[in-house]
This record gives C-alpha cells, sequence and structure tokens, in this order.
C-alpha cells in the first residue's frame, strides 16, 4: 500500500498550492495562445533570423581635429635655491619666514659663531636669488654647519615642467610649440605652456628624449612641486569632415572603406574612402557624401549582411 505523504503544516500547504496553480495558468495560456494564435510555441524560435544585425548609424561630421600627446610631470620653479649659512654656530634668529619675498643679498637668517672666548657679530645667512621664501628648514638655537640648509628661496614668476617625449614624436616637436597645463587645485583653469628645451639625446632605455616646458605664473596660482597633466597639440586639422575611427575598416592593400545601407535599408554595402588627418578618436574621410550614413560597427557585420537600422 503505497504512502501518501502530506504537507505537514500551513505554509507548505499554500507553497503547494501556488505550484499547483502556476502549472495550471501555464497550460491555459498555451492552450489560448494555440487557438487564438494557430501557432506552435515551440517554433516561436525558429522563426527569428538570428543573420539580421540590428544596427545604429553615424553620419560624416565636419570637426577640429587635433593630435595631442597628453602626458604628466611635477612643477617647478624656474630658479630653486638651497641657502647654507658661511659659518658653523648656532641659528640665531629667522629674519625672513614662508612666504615672504626675498631679493638676491637679503638676509634670511643670522648665525652666531660658535667659539669659546670670542665673542662675534652676528653673521647674516643672505639669499643667492630673488623670488619667495619657500621653507624655513631650522628654528633659533639649532646647531649649524656649512652644509646644514637654512631656507629654499623659489623664483615662481615662472614655472616649468620636465617630461620624458617618445621617440616616435621627435619628428613632431620644436621649440616655441604650445601646450595647455592643468592642476587638480585648480580644475576649471589652464595654464598655456611653451616648449623651451629639448635634449639632442635620446635615452637607449626608455626610447624617450627629456624635453621642457615653461609657463608664466604671474598670479603664483602654480607651485612648485604640484602634479600637473601636460596635453601637446602636435597637429591639428580645422573644419574636417570626419567619421569614428571605430567604424573605418582597412582593406587588405591598406585602403580603407565603410559600410552603409542599400537604398531599401535591408543589407550592408561597402563604400571605398579615403582617409586623411587622423587622431585618437576620428578620422578625416574623403569620398562620401556629409549625408550618407554610415553604419556603426558591429562584430561579424559585413558587405551583404543583412541589417534592420535602429
Amino acid at each position: 500500500m503505497k504512502r501518501i505523504i502530506k504537507p505537514r503544516n500551513e505554509k507548505e500547504r499554500k507553497i503547494a498550492g501556488y505550484i499547483i496553480l502556476a502549472v495550471v495558468v501555464v497550460v491555459i495560456a498555451a492552450l489560448v495562445y494555440n487557438f487564438a494564435f494557430k501557432k506552435d510555441p515551440s517554433k516561436i524560435l525558429n522563426e527569428i533570423n538570428a543573420d539580421v544585425f540590428t544596427v545604429s548609424v553615424e553620419k560624416p561630421e565636419h570637426r577640429d581635429l587635433k593630435h595631442q600627446l597628453l602626458t604628466s610631470g611635477s612643477l617647478k620653479a624656474l630658479e630653486e635655491a638651497i641657502i647654507f649659512p658661511r659659518v658653523s654656530g648656532k641659528l640665531l634668529k629667522n629674519v625672513l619666514r614662508e612666504g615672504d619675498k626675498v631679493k638676491k643679498g637679503q638676509t634670511i637668517s643670522l648665525i652666531e659663531r660658535d667659539e669659546v672666548g670670542a665673542k662675534y657679530e652676528p653673521v647674516v645667512v643672505p639669499s643667492t636669488i630673488n623670488g619667495v621664501v619657500g621653507r624655513v628648514y631650522l628654528d633659533p638655537g639649532a646647531n649649524v654647519t656649512t652644509g646644514t640648509p637654512v631656507a629654499l628661496v623659489v623664483n615662481q614668476d615662472k614655472i616649468r615642467i620636465a617630461v620624458d617625449i617618445p621617440e616616435r614624436y621627435i619628428g613632431e616637436i620644436y621649440k616655441g610649440q604650445s601646450a595647455w597645463l592643468t592642476v587638480e587645485a585648480l580644475p576649471d583653469q589652464k595654464f598655456q605652456a611653451t616648449l623651451d628645451i629639448i635634449s639632442p639625446v635620446v635615452d637607449s632605455l626608455s626610447r624617450s628624449v627629456a624635453v621642457e616646458f615653461r609657463a608664466d605664473n604671474k598670479e603664483s596660482k602654480l607651485r612648485s612641486g604640484m602634479f600637473a597633466k601636460l596635453d601637446i597639440s602636435l597637429a591639428e586639422q580645422k573644419n574636417a569632415l570626419s567619421l569614428s575611427k571605430k567604424n573605418i575598416l582597412e582593406n587588405a592593400d591598406g585602403s580603407y572603406y565603410v559600410l552603409v545601407p542599400s537604398k531599401d535599408k535591408k543589407t550592408a554595402e561597402k563604400k571605398d574612402i579615403k582617409v586623411g588627418f587622423k587622431n585618437n578618436d576620428h578620422w578625416q574621410v574623403s569620398g562620401i557624401d556629409e549625408n550618407q550614413p554610415v553604419l556603426n560597427f558591429v562584430f561579424g557585420l559585413k558587405q551583404g549582411s543583412p541589417i534592420e537600422v535602429k
């Protein structure tokens, strides 16, 4: 005799009831669908054409194209001088503090000579450049020697940034070339810099050349030690008819083409084009009308592929 297992509690009875209800709904839905549409649900997938590509399009646009090189480095004042005392002894007094302007030869600190049985006038520690006191390293009473740094003086009227440029770009850089500086502390501001120094040698390990850009800093917004991003404009083409780089395809012989919709918009057709100025995102094109829609690249899409344009 078969044993009948019954739900043990109210919760299990509810779950069993939901399962039975779900099965009934599915069966009824299948019967209604079959009678209403005269179709076998198992054949629905077979009616979908898996070879049709759903694609979007873009049209060529006139753009100002720039070929840019992005790099970064730390800012340095045009002139920086670490100031040392001329004699050994004790630091008697700091005449100037951080942020004070200073002229060449002006006293920054005073040193008291430390010699038993002798008394001397305090010895001045002068600045060696015009600028601003960036750091005062010691407090009065500290022992100093001629090798002890007392202060840092910087001239930040101009700021400089040294970066390494990959060897392949050497032919595209030149003295006087413009670039834009940006720093995190001033995200909405750009500072124009000019290429001032190009090293005559290439580093054999990094395959790069050292260069230095300089920028005016009369308002002292940029500070020595800041991390900066440098946007170097290598070349520019204004008002160029262009397409997204990803939608331009290459033939086996090195020429280029794009895929466009056929007249009935049901298949993809190949159209040969020529390319000109290139940057990282867009390429200048010719041989195509600016009103001609171009298919956005989809993996597997090729000439003759059936398409459905969004």
